[in-house]
């Protein structure tokens, strides 16, 4: 070995060293951050809000889309009801339903009382 070799050969080794140095520095930072165990599920706990998110407005406008074709097809079918022959009572078909519903349950409460008055 020569003088002039010599110093290049150092300064490779220093160059190397710092390389090695740096690696070792990344690599340390990276297995810090996998034993970060508060960090990661922080990390995970926003991923799942910000999905969360995501999916709560694309419901809300599925919801609000549904709610306008629910809104005009209804108002089309009361329309057609309006102007259809059939008789008043007919064309308010949940009244109806209510009344008939409110008869049965009072034979219901008539037939239970006169069960238990009977045992």
């Amino acid at each position: 070995m020569t003088d002039s070799d010599t110093p290049a050969d150092a300064q490779q080794l220093r160059a190397e060293i710092e390389q090695t140095r740096a690696e070792l520095g990344e690599t340390v930072q990276e297995l810090a951050a996998k034993t970060d165990v508060k960090a990661r599920a922080k990390h995970a706990a926003d991923d799942t809000a910000a999905r969360v998110r995501q999916k709560l407005s694309d419901v809300r406008k599925q919801a609000g889309q549904a709610t306008g074709a629910v809104a005009e097809r209804a108002s089309t079918a009361r329309q057609q009801l309006a102007d259809s022959d059939l008789p008043a009572p007919m064309r308010r078909p949940l009244p109806l339903a209510a009344i008939g519903a409110a008869v049965a349950a009072v034979f219901v409460v008539v037939f239970v009382v006169v069960r238990r008055r009977k045992a």
